[in-house]
């Protein structure tokens, strides 16, 4: 006996020194390292199952828009919405470097344009290409000198040798139609019925996701939103972008941490302590807890880099789950021979705890199935922090609980005698009259459970921020950045002529209103093709011998030496504007994102669509079928049908599971290997009863939850069979803390905002009540060895 307490206190030092190791760890993590949780809602979306210029085009559109800050101060005279913005902008001075705005000025304006200038003659609209090969020479010569002469004939931009057919106006003038902001006193003016809005957009200079810069930005934009009112009373705010959608994220999900961990905790404290009335266990079962957390942290960071703030709310539920050796551990002790040898005990107790923590880590395992990096980073923080708390139970437990420390209170003696009472089922008419009426009442459930896999179910933003992403998207008529076209090619050349192609079956669906237009860098960079035919078209309709330059000339008195010089200005040799060279200058900043360059050997680009309604999506999925290199993306359709893809699969993973766990359990219980599993499967069966009851759509959360309601039911039914016999009401006392427990802990996260872990919080809710409540009735209480 002596011999083997000295070797397990050989094994408690060991587990001492890991623990120590953790600790340091973890001191390290916190205090050295200043670790902090990353808040990117994007890490629990599926990775990119495609190829690299996919993923490389999604990232460009996302990182477009998640470093920018929009916003527009709007009054109904501007005047009000000017000084509102001054005021604004002036509190945004106090903090420079934090965001970074775009300044606007006649200078900037001017050198918009230089880059232009000289390929004027290839830059047409496709409106003036189709004219030019339509109509008569003396539409050109009257449409020079109406441009000339007229006050009305729209801008004039440089000499009128540089555009004596205004062909170059014209283009500019469809770029500017590309959105409605204009120019106006300084300043980025965009307007509705109601009001006129100051724009002003805003660059952050660290990262959306970063909570540090997420605690420097919002607080400083609601100080100048404040400023902004305080200026001009009337004037509107309209803030929107991905840092303000990451804030409120992160501070839903901390505040759930704090509820869901600190009432996780407070069950077990109070649970503990109304069944042994002594504070060591509750001391004992939060250091088994507390280690766990440790664990986990140190693995996962090891493993991954980072923690992710949900794997640390989510992780909060794992109070419910790692409690459960502990208790069963203390349970079995209170009931004990007061002379029995803790460590012989331990040794007793040993296969069960063993098959419990086996069962659980399975269930957790489950979610390191899916293709999502939050989910399979809180599979190993759960599955890593139960092995801890299994081995701070095993290695120190038997040291610090001797026999006769523990006694019962009169909650746990009352709780123990209700299982006396508690019905059992049999092969006779009574069971089978209710097992028919179970049936009946769980297949009507599950005729009403539906399906919904779309990813924006699983989103709930404040709803302000809801309401100023719509209101401006309306105003800006700004594209979605999960919905576009993907073009590819072998060459630079190849992407822009097939954008060219792309866009001509698009301009039926603008004519049709279907969507309002559309983004592309061939908008401001043709193709190289299309440079030369124009400026053939060009030369060959206006500039030839006797054409409408001659004609214009002897209209305005010019003699055959200016006509020379217009055309040799015009058609001056040069080469071709590119991507390249474009993407260098300052106008092209706003459209960067669009050009994707050369990717492994593949050049790609990406047209977004401006005015799109939900309605025009067949459509357009149909406007790039059959044309090679053009690929339509929908990241919202592509991550919905993974989801449900995935819902299905786990759904066959959740069967094969418990098919791996009846055989893990036959070898130590034969033919009573069923009761163990039994219990837990009838509580999976009528939880999607009872969702279906509700009116609930069943995703994969709720799936995901099944897996982990079979780790953990499947403990229940072995303490259970473990004691088999009535009389010993040890094991139901460890069920029913656990069970209590675990409810406590997932009962909350069924509170959550945010939807995916509500789903999973009221999935476990219900099946481990349901677990708890059956698991007696299917314990053989006749056979009181394991067969």
């Amino acid at each position: 006996m002596n011999t083997e307490v000295k070797r397990h206190k050989w094994l408690a030092w060991i587990w001492a020194l890991v623990v120590c190791a953790l600790l340091g760890h973890n001191a390290y993590l916190w205090i050295v390292q200043r670790i902090v949780p990353d808040t990117d809602i994007l890490a629990l979306l599926p990775v990119q199952e495609r190829d690299r210029v996919l993923q490389e085009s999604f990232t460009h559109m996302v990182d477009a828009a998640q470093q920018r800050v929009i916003v527009l101060v709007g009054a109904a005279d501007w005047n009000d919405a000017r000084r509102a913005a001054d005021a604004y902008n002036a509190v945004l001075a106090t903090r420079p470097g934090v965001l970074e705005a775009v300044k606007l000025s006649d200078e900037t304006q001017g050198d918009w344009l230089a880059p232009f200038q000289k390929h004027s003659v290839a830059l047409l609209t496709a409106q003036q290409e189709a004219q030019l090969r339509s109509e008569s020479p003396q539409f050109w010569t009257e449409a020079a000198l109406a441009k000339l002469y007229s006050a009305f004939s729209g801008p004039k931009l440089g000499a009128f040798r540089d555009d004596p057919f205004g062909l170059f106006s014209g283009w500019v003038q469809e770029r500017a139609q590309e959105t409605p902001v204009r120019p106006r006193d300084d300043k980025l003016f965009v307007a509705d019925a109601e009001r006129q809005y100051v724009l002003m957009p805003l660059t952050m200079r660290a990262p959306a996701f970063s909570m540090t810069a997420q605690q420097t930005v919002v607080p400083l934009l609601e100080q100048a939103r404040q400023a902004a009112l305080k200026a001009a009373p009337q004037a509107r705010v309209i803030t929107a972008g991905v840092v303000l959608h990451a804030s409120a994220a992160s501070s839903q999900a901390e505040g759930e941490m704090s509820t869901i961990g600190v009432g996780s905790l407070a069950g077990i404290v109070l649970l503990t302590w109304f069944t042994f009335r002594s504070l060591r266990p509750i001391a004992l079962v939060l250091l088994s807890i507390g280690i766990g957390f440790l664990g986990s942290l140190s693995v996962c960071w090891l493993l991954f880099g980072r923690i992710h703030l949900l794997t640390l709310v989510f992780g909060a539920s794992l109070i419910g789950v790692a409690q459960d050796y502990g208790i069963y551990y203390l349970c079995n002790r209170l009931s004990a021979d007061p002379g029995e040898n803790s460590v012989r005990l331990l040794k007793r107790l040993l296969p069960g705890l063993c098959l419990t923590l086996l069962a659980a880590v399975i269930g957790y395992t489950g979610l390191g199935f899916t293709p999502f990096p939050g989910l399979r980073h809180m599979a190993v923080f759960s599955a890593v922090g139960l092995v801890f708390a299994w081995l701070t139970v095993a290695c120190w437990f038997p040291l610090l609980v001797s026999g006769g420390t523990l006694k019962s209170g009169a909650l746990a003696r009352r709780y123990g005698a209700a299982l006396a009472h508690w019905p059992r089922a049999r092969m006779n008419a009574p069971t089978l009259g209710i097992a028919a009426l179970f049936v009946l009442v769980a297949g009507f459930g599950w005729s009403r459970l539906g399906v919904n896999d779309d990813i924006r179910s699983l989103q709930t933003p404040p709803r302000h921020l809801i309401e100023d992403q719509i209101k401006l998207g309306k105003l800006l008529d700004a594209p979605t950045p999960v919905q576009y076209f993907l073009v590819r090619g072998a060459s630079a050349e190849v992407v822009l002529q097939r954008e060219e192609a792309l866009k001509r079956r698009l301009d039926p669906l603008i004519a049709a209103r279907r969507i309002g237009g559309y983004q592309a860098m061939s908008n401001w960079v043709p193709s190289i093709r299309t440079q030369l035919e124009r400026r053939a078209l060009v030369e060959t309709k206006l500039l030839s011998p006797g054409g409408p330059l001659d004609a214009v000339a002897k209209a305005i008195d010019e003699d055959s030496a200016w006509v020379a010089a217009t055309r040799a200005h015009l058609m001056a040799p040069r080469t071709p504007l590119t991507p390249g060279e474009f993407l260098k200058t300052p106008p092209s900043e706003p459209w960067r994102h669009l050009w994707l360059g050369d990717i492994d050997g593949t050049h790609a680009s990406i047209v977004a669509l401006r005015g799109m309604s939900m309605a025009a999506l067949p459509e357009l999925r149909r406007a790039g079928e059959g044309m090679d290199g053009v690929q339509w993306v929908d990241k919202v359709a592509e991550i919905s049908s993974v989801l449900g893809r995935y819902r299905q699969y786990m759904g066959w993973v959740v069967l094969a599971a418990y098919a791996v766990v009846l055989v893990l359990l036959y070898p130590r219980y034969r033919g009573n290997a069923w009761r163990v599993v039994a219990p837990t499967a009838v509580a999976t069966i009528a939880t999607l009863g009872v969702l279906g009851l509700a009116g609930q759509s069943l995703q994969l959360f709720h799936v995901l939850a099944l897996m982990l309601l079979l780790g953990v039911g499947v403990d229940y039914g072995i303490f259970m069979q473990e004691h088999p016999d009535r009389r010993d009401t040890t094991p139901w006392l460890a069920v029913g803390l656990s069970a209590a427990n675990t409810i406590l802990s997932f009962g909350l996260l069924g509170l959550s905002g945010t939807p995916a872990l509500h789903a999973f919080g009221l999935t476990m809710l219900i099946g481990t009540a349901l677990a708890w409540l059956l698991v007696p009735c299917f314990t053989n209480a006749k056979d009181t060895n394991h067969a």
